[in-house]
């Protein structure tokens, strides 16, 4: 198995001067994720305790959708447009050209707030943000010689399509917004089953000293195929033994493949554990899914354990992690950031467990939830702005 080299540490001399946002993709993506966890949730709350609703969309709907196309897709543009250039060795968008495709997400974010007569405009300018990020990654994708990372095309591919089928509801036009939630959902859930199984296995290598972690081909094939056959009987086949079988299948697989990576230190770094207890809300999200086909468990709870648990903490550690190593520094966090590591685990708990204890209302459960997670990317945004924002610290492009 190939791995993902996601940027060097280096012992600055001195403090690095200057702006430097648009010099590589993650910087303005990571960024724009940053600000868009804190102000999408905070954003979503206040309208859900109130009664304000957008004239095209529903609050669900919306809250949904920004989460998945709007935060999320942030942080995988900003990570693939950094990490195909590492792969490849040829360039992706920097300069202009990537200030462009971080103005036309924000385009997108502006959609529900526009006047009736500007909707179909937006509708356009948020489908094309897709069609952008590929046609930016796919020259050096294509050219290199190491043909699986063409995979990412199709599932960006998926992604718009996924997107499109949205706004079609969204626009009275088809019922398919659900099918779009869903299939963004399995696309990104895919990502990170792939992605995951490249890079934690190197992280925990190279960060924890005497460990093994061990790969076997077949259990990766077999992780690959549950989860597509999952997904295929949760479309075809919902609330059936058959989808329920499937989804217990990615669970084992998935706690399969921690097990064989997992060293007791990596507790001990929490640049590490971040990544694991990610990847461990995939196993745990599965689970209840595999509860949830059968009537055992809330559906929108076992959801939740895969969107805010498994997507939401692993991007956020990836993006700890990337940003740090792509600007020349160490490798390790501080105090603050750690404190927001354990938050967002808190929010999930709060969001998929709690309302099962009767111990408080539903909407404070919400309203706790979403509070614990903006106060982490609110500690996130104000940690790594200036990383972001400012050259590297050891003089290298980037």
């Amino acid at each position: 198995m190939s791995i993902i080299p996601l940027g060097d540490s280096h012992t600055p001399d001195s403090s690095a001067k200057g702006f430097a946002l648009f010099a590589l993709g993650f910087r303005p993506f990571f960024l724009l994720a940053g600000l868009s966890g804190l102000s999408l949730m905070l954003l979503w709350l206040w309208f859900w305790l109130g009664t304000t609703q957008f004239s095209h969309y529903s609050l669900i709907g919306w809250h949904s959708h920004e989460m998945l196309f709007g935060f999320s897709l942030a942080i995988i543009a900003g990570f693939l447009l950094t990490a195909v250039r590492n792969w490849t060795g040829l360039d992706t968008p920097t300069g202009r050209p990537l200030a462009l495709l971080a103005g036309l997400w924000i385009a997108g974010r502006l959609l529900p707030l526009m006047p009736s007569s500007l909707v179909g405009l937006f509708v356009v300018i948020d489908l094309l943000f897709l069609p952008a990020l590929i046609a930016a990654l796919s020259r050096p994708l294509v050219k290199a010689e190491n043909r699986i990372n063409r995979l990412f095309l199709p599932l960006l591919a998926a992604m718009a399509i996924a997107n499109l089928l949205y706004h079609l509801e969204a626009m009275g036009l088809l019922l398919t917004s659900g099918s779009g939630i869903s299939l963004m959902t399995n696309s990104i859930l895919l990502l990170l089953i792939f992605v995951g199984g490249r890079v934690l296995p190197f992280f925990t290598e190279k960060a924890v000293a005497g460990s093994t972690p061990r790969f076997s081909k077949q259990r990766e094939q077999a992780v690959y195929a549950l989860f597509l056959l999952w997904a295929l009987s949760d479309l075809l086949l919902p609330n059936s033994w058959l989808a329920m079988l499937f989804a217990l299948g990615v669970a084992i697989t998935q706690a399969w493949r921690l097990y064989h990576w997992h060293h007791p230190q990596v507790w001990k770094k929490p640049i590490l554990w971040i990544l694991y207890a990610g990847l461990a809300w995939l196993v745990i999200g599965f689970l209840l899914k595999a509860m949830a086909q059968i009537e055992l468990f809330a559906d929108n709870l076992a959801t939740h354990a895969l969107t805010a648990g498994a997507i939401g903490v692993t991007t956020l550690g990836m993006m700890a992690r990337v940003a740090l190593g792509h600007t020349g520094r160490e490798i390790d966090t501080n105090r603050m950031m750690a404190l927001a590591f354990i938050l967002i685990n808190v929010a999930v708990v709060i969001r998929v467990f709690v309302p099962l204890t009767g111990l408080l209302s539903y909407q404070t459960c919400i309203t706790l939830s979403a509070v614990a997670w903006s106060i982490c990317y609110l500690l996130f945004s104000m940690i790594y702005l200036p990383i972001l924002i400012r050259p590297r610290i050891d003089g290298r492009p980037g």
